[in-house]
């Protein structure tokens, strides 16, 4: 079935459509710039598109990720400029909600920031890695399939980002 057709392009749709926003989560993660990553996530879908022939009814999800991070590494590879810029406060909103306590809201934005700031501090094949079990839920076998790499290497890293993770809150609040 050709994706030019009208039921290959609902098909493409019905498969790439509900894993969007884990796409734009992994490309934000990866460029640490929202602006980066929709350009990252429109080109992913692209490729995802042309190839979309070849997708042969495996995981979507999974595909679709892998997808955006081969993307994602080419687009960096491209158009990097340096270093990337932090993440921009995505708990600004926390601030806004009345029905909750304000010194509660305050220190649970000021704990959601310093998570995101010591996530976005990881090591690139770290972060990919932590960001995709524990933002998005894959499984090992997934992050594998999705970062083409062993399993054991998966669970290396993963540990690796933990104890990194683990290490830098806790430093932090010894030292507040």
């Amino acid at each position: 079935m050709a994706v030019s057709d009208e039921r290959g392009l609902a098909s493409f749709e019905a498969v790439v459509l509900p894993h969007l926003d884990a796409a734009f989560n992994l490309a934000r993660w990866l460029t640490r710039n929202p602006d980066d990553a929709a350009d990252v996530v429109q080109e992913s879908m692209v490729r995802a598109l042309r190839g979309f022939e070849g997708y042969s009814g495996q995981d979507a999800r999974a595909w679709l990720l892998a997808v955006v991070r081969n993307t994602c590494y080419t687009w960096l590879g491209k158009n990097r400029r340096g270093a990337p810029s932090p993440l921009p406060d995505a708990n600004a909103d926390l601030l806004e909600a009345p029905a909750c306590d304000p010194a509660a809201m305050l220190v649970r934005a000021a704990d959601a920031e310093q998570l995101r700031r010591t996530i976005e501090g990881l090591p690139v094949d770290l972060r990919e890695v932590f960001v995709l079990r524990e933002l998005e839920g894959l499984s090992y076998k997934q992050i594998a399939a999705v970062a083409e790499l062993p399993i054991g290497t998966v669970m290396s890293r993963l540990s690796r980002a933990r104890q990194q993770l683990q290490k830098a809150l806790t430093s932090t609040e010894g030292e507040t």
